[in-house]
């Protein structure tokens, strides 16, 4: 009996060793796959956009914590989401935390900054408030709210401790980086 108990003690601490560790591991995946499934989804809305000979974007409500894909209907002259909205998981936020610069030759700026705000019809006119959009065109060209190319789109997840960027260049190459949550990123392809 006195066997037993030392056995069950034993797996007892290397249980209780382990499982931060654990913690962590699942975290840094549930990250990276909110990332890849983001880099997805701009993906996907480039080929819809150039498929279906209109706009398509990926619409990223800041404040609820979502992303979909919509495409644009000539016919209705409306956003129609395709697929579902999905929501990022609990402790992940769209954000660039203490990142204190973009991915290199990304953005054109010195600090990172999201996607611009949606707008609510294909002029620029209204914006979705609290909103990040990736938008193409019938060519599967990046474009910002004028209609004019751009190479400045990026989205940014984080957890707290690393973060991911889904950047867009102006010729529609969509890329994923990483680089730990601290005040020296140093970002790396994915």
């Amino acid at each position: 009996m006195i066997e037993l108990l030392v056995v069950v003690a034993i797996f007892g601490i290397a249980a209780a060793i382990t499982m931060p560790a654990g913690g962590a591991a699942v975290g840094s995946y549930k990250l990276s796959g909110q990332a890849h499934a983001i880099s997805y989804q701009v993906a996907l809305a480039k080929m819809r956009a150039a498929s279906t000979f209109t706009r398509a974007r990926v619409f990223i409500d800041l404040a609820q914590e979502t992303y979909r894909l919509e495409v644009w209907n000539r016919t209705t002259s409306n956003w129609t989401t395709e697929g579902g909205t999905e929501q990022l998981p609990r402790l992940i936020d769209f954000g660039f935390g203490d990142a204190p610069s973009p991915p290199p030759n990304t953005q054109g700026t010195s600090t990172p900054v999201q996607a611009a705000a949606c707008l609510v019809a294909l002029v620029a006119a209204d914006v979705v408030a609290n909103s990040s959009c990736v938008m193409f065109n019938s060519r599967g060209v990046p474009i910002d709210s004028t209609g004019a190319p751009t190479g400045a789109n990026a989205v940014y997840i984080t957890d707290g401790s690393a973060v991911y960027a889904t950047t867009v260049s102006t010729t529609g190459m969509t890329q994923l980086w990483w680089t730990p949550n601290r005040a020296d990123s140093s970002w790396q392809k994915q």
